[in-house]
Formats: structure tokens, C-alpha cells, sequence
């Protein structure tokens, strides 16, 4: 299933309909599309007899963040190695982790203002928790993901990098800094891609020229930490929350790795697309 935020909303997505859960369950589950972590057993044994094609139509730019205020974000630097070496530092003996503040989040199909003159882009795999815990084994780590969906690391390398050490967490959580989007994609709905660790990943720039270029493009089976160690090596220091996100690393690609440097500008956008996942856009206009 496709589990979706439409206007605030709770809401399962088929195709172009959106079917809200509140009405379609006659008030068992409320409209907070963050509430339904807290019951996800219950939510997912109703939600499997549930037709999303039977809802209403929609527009893609009423979704809001699939995860609107998650207790908790992890974000993983540096996990890929062909982007440790283009930002020229070694690659981690453990995850690097930071978080992005909840503040931040923002919809699938959104407008955001440029900070300044050093925005960048990370597109990444985001993994959503159904069920907590603490000191998960990894060979048990995907029986706790409710989900994946698609999320872009927005960061502003000044503030980034205003002095040392380096102010990760403040410099990507800006405001719209965290799309997320455009649903929590349940695993039985990457049936049909042959391995769920290993989804093609990539973004695309279009200038206001009408121009386009592919900015990233990978596949996330080069995660040097994948989701089921992330969750093993994560839960067996904090314990892992339902509705907490992981954002799992980009691949290399970014602005701050090309010679010379480039950011965003006013006028351009980026689609973040992932395979089995669909894909999330950002407007970019001055502050």
C-alpha cells in the first residue's frame, strides 16, 4: 500500500486516487497521517481489505510530508563511498549520524526558498519505522520498516560549514529543507522489483531555460551501511520509535563535490525519483 498526507490528511493512494482512512474506517483510525505508526499492526491487517481506487481524486501538490512529524530523524552521512570521495573525506568505520529537524519537513510537490547562494541538493532513500525497539537484529531489521519513500537532503553548505566542527543538523534543517515524499511505500509493493536493497536513485535539475540535467544517479545496493544494519546499529544504542525516519545517505553527485562548485538558483527545480517509490519535486525561488 501507499500511505499517503493529503491536506493533513490520512490517506491511501492508488494511481491518481486517494481514499481517506478516517471515512473509510467510519472513525476507527483518525486523519493524522502520524498517528498510524502507534498502531501499525492494526492499521495494516485493515488497510489490506481496503480498494484505494474506490477514493476521490487528487491533486500531488495537496501532499503534505508522508511523515509529517516523525519522534525521531536519523540521517546517515557519508554512506556511500563514491560520495565520501568526492567530498574528500575518509569512509566511516561507523554511521555518521545526524538528524534534520522536524521543522523542516515539507511536501512532495513544494516551493522552497533559497537561503543563499550555497543550497545543495542529496536526494536519498528514506526508511520509515512500523515497529520499534531496541537491539534489532539485522536479520530481523525489515520486519520492523513500515516502509520507504523518497526524501531530499536540502542543505545549506554555509551554515553547513560555519566553523568546526561542521553544523550538520542546523545547515540541512532550514525551512523545507526535508521533503518527503510523495507516500510511505509498504515492501509488498516492491514485489515486482527483484531486490528491495537495491533501487536505482537519482535527481534531475531543470533551469528556468527550459534545460535539464541529471545531477545524481545510483543505486542504493552501494549503501555501505544498508537499512538492516542502520537499524541494528541504531537500535542497539537508542531505541527506535514507530514513525521515527531514517534518511539513509545520497549518492555522489552533490553541488559541494563538483570542481567548480554549483548550487541552486531561483527559477530551477529537481525531481528526486526512486525506483518502486514514484518521485518528489522542489521549486526554487529567492527569499
Amino acid at each position: 500500500m501507499r500511505i499517503a498526507n493529503l491536506s493533513s490528511r490520512l490517506v491511501l493512494l492508488k494511481r491518481d486516487r486517494a481514499l481517506d482512512v478516517e471515512k473509510a474506517s467510519d472513525g476507527r483510525f483518525g486523519p493524522n497521517p502520524q498517528s498510524v505508526y502507534e498502531r501499525w499492526s492494526e492499521f495494516t491487517r485493515w488497510a489490506a481489505d481496503q480498494d484505494a481506487s474506490a477514493g476521490d481524486p487528487f491533486d500531488p501538490r495537496d501532499l503534505g510530508p508522508a511523515v509529517p512529524r516523525p519522534p525521531q530523524v536519523f540521517a546517515i552521512g557519508l554512506n556511500y563511498a563514491n560520495h565520501a570521495d568526492e567530498s574528500g573525506l575518509k569512509l566511516p568505520e561507523n554511521p555518521m549520524v545526524f538528524t534534520k529537524f522536524v521543522s523542516s519537513f515539507t511536501g512532495a510537490d513544494v516551493e522552497i526558498e533559497l537561503s543563499g547562494d550555497t543550497v545543495d541538493w542529496e536526494v536519498e532513500l528514506v526508511a520509515v519505522i512500523g515497529e520499534g525497539g531496541r537491539d534489532i537484529p539485522a536479520s530481523e531489521a525489515w520486519d520492523h520498516v513500515a516502509g520507504l519513500t523518497i526524501g531530499q537532503d536540502v542543505s545549506d553548505r554555509t551554515v553547513q560549514f560555519w566553523g568546526e566542527p561542521a553544523q550538520f543538523s542546523i545547515g540541512k534543517s532550514l525551512k523545507g529543507f526535508a521533503p518527503i515524499g510523495p507516500a510511505v511505500v509498504t515492501l509488498d509493493e516492491l514485489a515486482s522489483v527483484a531486490d528491495r536493497s537495491d533501487l536505482a536513485i537519482g535527481c534531475t535539475l531543470a533551469r528556468a531555460d527550459g534545460s535539464t540535467e541529471v545531477l545524481q544517479s545510483g543505486r542504493t545496493r552501494d549503501m555501505i551501511f544498508p537499512i538492516p544494519e542502520l537499524v541494528e546499529r541504531l537500535s542497539a544504542l537508542v531505541e527506535l520509535l514507530p514513525g521515527d525516519v531514517i534518511f539513509t545517505g545520497t549518492p555522489d553527485g552533490v553541488g559541494l563535490g563538483r570542481t567548480p562548485r554549483v548550487y541552486l538558483e531561483a527559477g530551477q527545480s529537481v525531481t528526486s525519483e526512486i525506483e518502486g517509490l514514484g518521485s518528489i519535486r522542489q521549486r526554487y525561488v529567492a527569499s
